[in-house]
């Protein structure tokens, strides 16, 4: 299973990396573990869903590739 740092997750969804810490305080991304430095490792599968859902919430869609 890979991991993503927080950085990682917002270049991947195109968003701010505070976007990310907003998801974790609110509730909406649980970290799957930590990297050597104690630092939050994320699931890709639950950053894309953590996105989906707040893009629904919000109005919002991806723009086709």
């Amino acid at each position: 299973m890979d991991l993503l740092t927080g950085p990682e997750v917002a270049t991947l969804c195109g968003i701010d990396p505070a976007t990310v810490r907003q998801w974790r305080r609110r509730g909406h991304l649980a970290p799957a573990g930590l990297d050597e430095r104690g630092r939050p490792l994320y699931r890709q599968i639950d950053a894309a869903r953590a996105e989906e859902r707040t893009r629904r919430r919000a109005g919002r869609t991806l723009a086709a590739a």
